[in-house]
């Protein structure tokens, strides 16, 4: 029995050994680099063959591309055009469903659809009508697993060009759609860095200087800078978020090379005639004075020169657009007559440590960016006769928006976006068409076209993302327990301790740079209260007394205390942030106050509702009611949303109250403020407006209503609409029944106490000159807050007033 186990035992053994070889021959790659002849006998088929290996995924420029189009629309909704074998095309609405919708909303990054158009609404497309018939189950990730007739079969015209409303809320991380990206192989050139050479320099961000290094494989590799020029280096340093490029010592570099080579070349002698120490042993003690040299050296003995060759025109965006001459596989990977190529660049004015330069270096004055939650990306807008206004995106590309981002101090364009992809402008749209080639200093020095009504809308207004030196600013805060990575509760680093910070004072403009910090978007709420996120061990406060303009790149460089205090210093106190892709942007329609101003006296009998919510000055108290009157300055609000989510208030419904006087709920207690201030600034009568009904009185064409008062409706302002506040209802005035004749300047603000999140609040307000002679009143210059030049500002807040009010001849 003990023979007969042991013989089945070494059976088994023998043959697991010769099942194991079978094995390890199939799956082993020879050695050798002898490509099979193509003559050799075809194997015969087995049940399970197993695939060449394929370990990078179909890359995302081979997929089927999807683009929302057509006019008036907004950035979330458009007639669905498809991009195959080379062509944009459509889809008929035959058989269409909101099935399909949501399909192709979440295609293109949308979390769902919303509905779905036939008929053209969009407009009737071009070209080919790709699909007809189309019917999903609704888990396809693409339109194309969905059932059809088939590629370009259909019996439609683009009369039934189909359509898709999708909801505003992207998928978190997925690249944005609505972009023109840099068309560039990442096959061949996937990342670029830059590694400093000398160890400070290591220790500083952002990295400036240093051997230019891609990706390649799971390690990097160098370029041979043979031939290398400074246009070369202009397109790296683009890349990096640089803008401009400087020489490199290159004398520098190779002596330490010569002299890192000289101290390894050195013979290795074990022991000395006298019992001395070795030249090792002194090369050994003067390690520390020479490491960096040999370090240098040592690293370019094992470099990899994946890159022969590079012939940049300086124009381009990405160093793959570049012409590029790569090392064979089989080639040695020496560089000769030359070495790794090194670059330095000139950080813009915002990344700069040295104060002195930062002052020479000025960003211009002409163009800013407006609306990003980033820094470096936003609406595209320019100064012409001291009013700044937008771009439309006609033939808008990178070189155009590369020459943007450089202008503001920033690398080059990283993408150009269309479709009014950061919200719509107010006021002139200046250029259309622009046609940079890319070396320009300005857009301004670009050829352009001028605009006219009919050529564009605010609806299409051009916006950049741009390339910004990396900081490290994200990996030293974070926010945790929150429902998903887009909330929670702060953390930050101080030193080397994790801790949390204190919620006292902590508004939107804090949460603002934390989102921003993060890279998350902008900040729909600043959450003082956060024991419901308590998730992560940290329970020491490390920061408190945080003061932000909202403006700051990460929380240190706002104001704090330097010793923590705080108040309510318990974890569950601590402050938290919810942050968003999208948010909304109100803006005051100046022109429309300036038409519609007037003076009423109105009987003290027409006003308890009024006196009720707090909407006349503090002298109406003391007034012998109800005889008398009050004298009001009355005027139309039109308040638009311009930005790329819905304005909702902040409290919901459940919280809302009820005002019996008027009949009406309240859903913020304070939605605008009214003032009138004299030259030094001071208030000389104010009033408020509580938003007892926020809804959509009108929108732009094409755009739907959503919100509505009625019957206990939904209260915001959609994307693309307005609300308007009549000059002849209850609050809507200014009580300055106790002011003198003089001038003055009228300010109106919106969401004063920024209680709801807006991706831009520098455009709230609104300035009007007044003069007031006793009976009559008149404005002049009414304007957004950031709409005019600095320069012209300076001249609205000394201005006279009118010196009569005789009509000039």
């Amino acid at each position: 029995m003990e023979k007969s186990r042991r013989r089945h035992q070494l059976a088994f053994s023998l043959l697991f050994g010769f099942w194991l070889t079978c094995c390890l021959a199939q799956t082993t790659p020879s050695s050798r680099a002898t490509p099979t002849p193509t003559s050799a006998p075809t194997p015969a088929p087995t049940p399970a063959p197993t695939p060449a290996p394929s370990p990078s995924p179909k890359p995302l420029t081979d997929r089927l591309k999807v683009r929302l189009a057509g006019y008036p629309r907004k950035h979330n909704e458009g007639r669905v055009e498809l991009f195959y074998k080379g062509e944009w095309g459509t889809i008929c609405d035959d058989d269409f469903s909101i099935t399909n919708a949501n399909v192709l909303c979440r295609q293109l990054g949308f979390v769902s659809a919303t509905g779905w158009t036939h008929s053209a609404k969009y407009g009737k497309g071009q070209g080919k009508i790709w699909l007809d018939n189309v019917m999903c189950g609704g888990g396809e990730k693409s339109i194309e697993f969905c059932k059809s007739r088939g590629w370009g079969n259909s019996d439609c015209t683009h009369d039934e060009d189909a359509g898709v409303v999708c909801k505003d809320e992207r998928i978190p991380g997925f690249v944005d759609p609505n972009v023109i990206d840099a068309h560039v192989d990442e096959n061949k050139v996937e990342e670029v860095r830059l590694r400093p050479v000398v160890a400070v320099a290591k220790k500083r961000l952002p990295i400036s200087e240093g051997v230019v290094e891609v990706k390649y494989k799971d390690g990097w590799a160098q370029i041979c800078d043979v031939g290398w020029s400074i246009k070369n280096t202009r397109v790296v340093c683009g890349m990096l978020g640089f803008p401009h490029e400087r020489k490199v010592n290159k004398n520098f570099y190779k002596r330490l090379k010569k002299r890192a080579a000289e101290k390894v070349s050195r013979p290795k002698v074990n022991v000395s005639a006298g019992g001395r120490p070795t030249s090792k042993a002194k090369a050994n003690s003067k390690s520390k004075q020479s490491s960096p040299g040999k370090r240098l050296y040592l690293e370019r003995q094992k470099n990899h020169f994946h890159i022969h060759s590079v012939a940049c025109l300086g124009t381009e965006v990405h160093l793959a657009a570049c012409p590029l001459e790569f090392n064979k596989p089989n080639a040695t990977s020496t560089c000769d007559g030359g070495m790794a190529a090194v670059v330095s660049c000139m950080p813009g004015p915002l990344f700069m440590q040295n104060s002195g330069l930062k002052k020479k270096l000025k960003t211009s004055r002409n163009v800013r960016l407006k609306g990003g939650a980033k820094l470096g990306e936003g609406r595209v807008e320019v100064l012409k006769d001291n009013e700044w206004g937008t771009v439309c995106d006609d033939r808008w590309n990178l070189q155009s928006a590369s020459v943007v981002c450089r202008e503001l101090g920033f690398g080059s364009a990283k993408e150009a976006l269309t479709g009014a992809r950061m919200g719509q402008g107010m006021g002139p749209i200046y250029m259309n068409e622009v046609k940079c080639v890319g070396q320009e200093k300005s857009i301004w020095n670009c050829p352009f076209k001028n605009i006219t009504s009919e050529d564009c809308q605010h609806m299409e207004d051009a916006a950049v993302r741009c390339n910004v030196p990396y900081m490290g600013f994200e990996n030293l805060i974070r926010i945790v327990g929150g429902r998903s990575t887009y909330e929670g509760r702060v953390e930050v680093q101080v030193g080397s301790k994790w801790g949390t910070v204190c919620s006292t004072g902590w508004t939107t403009r804090e949460a603002m740079v934390v989102c921003r910090q993060l890279g998350l978007g902008y900040s729909m709420h600043a959450i003082n209260e956060t024991w419901y996120w308590d998730s992560s061990n940290v329970t020491e406060m490390v920061m408190s007394g945080v003061k932000c303009t909202g403006t700051e790149m990460s929380l240190s460089q706002c104001q704090h205390h330097k010793t923590v205090s705080c108040q309510k210093s318990a974890a569950k106190f601590s402050a938290g942030v919810i942050c968003s892709d999208t948010a909304s942007d109100l803006v005051l329609n100046a022109p429309l106050v300036q038409q519609t101003v007037y003076i009423e006296d109105r009987p003290l009998h027409m006003l308890y509702c009024a006196a009720e919510e707090d909407c006349l000055s503090k002298s109406a108290a003391k007034a012998n009611w109800p005889y008398g009157h009050r004298r009001l300055l009355r005027f139309s609000s039109q308040i638009h949303n311009i930005g790329r989510a819905d304005f909702k208030p902040k409290a919901g419904r459940h919280s809302w109250v009820w005002h019996a006087c008027h009949g009406h709920y309240h859903s913020m207690d304070i939605f605008t403020h009214y003032d009138l201030l004299n030259a030094n600034g001071t208030k000389v009568a104010e009033g408020h407006k509580a938003s007892f009904c926020l809804e959509d009185t009108d929108c732009q064409e094409g755009v739907s209503k959503r919100y509505e008062c009625a019957n206990f409706g939904d209260q915001g302002i959609t994307v693309g609409c307005w609300d308007l506040y009549r000059h002849d209802i209850d609050c809507q005035w200014i009580d300055i029944t106790d002011v003198r004749p003089g001038n003055y300047i009228l300010q109106i603000v919106i969401n004063p106490n920024q209680e709801v999140a807006e991706s831009d609040f520098t455009n709230n307000g609104m300035k009007c000159n007044c003069k007031y002679d006793g009976h009559r009143i008149w404005l002049h210059n009414c304007h957004i807050g950031d709409a005019f030049s600095e320069e012209a500002e300076r001249r609205f807040d000394k201005y006279p007033g009118q010196l009569n009010n005789q009509v000039s001849q």
